[in-house]
């Protein structure tokens, strides 16, 4: 379910930081975080410490939950993601 997660997670900050007219160099800047690792969390490609989860929602105005909220082209991936792996390891 991990990538699950980080695929969402990483279509809600694309979707709320292209919402506000803002580049990933923007982003990066408001939050203290470097460009590439902006660029990475938007890919899902790494997996975000709660510090740095934390640093993106201040950037944004939102809450930790409304990084997670998926909206409905995210919440089928997911669901789809999830269903698709087993519980273990």
């Amino acid at each position: 379910m991990e990538r699950g997660t980080r695929k969402l997670l990483a279509r809600r900050v694309r979707l709320l930081r292209v919402g506000r007219g803002w580049s990933q160099e923007a982003l990066a800047a408001a939050s203290g975080l470097h460009r590439n690792y902006i660029g990475h969390v938007e890919r899902s490609e790494l997996n975000v410490g709660l510090d740095n989860l934390e640093k993106i929602a201040l950037a944004l105005g939102v809450s930790l939950c409304t990084l997670l909220e998926p909206d409905e082209a995210s919440l089928g991936d997911f669901m789809a993601d999830a269903g698709g792996e087993g519980h273990g390891q």
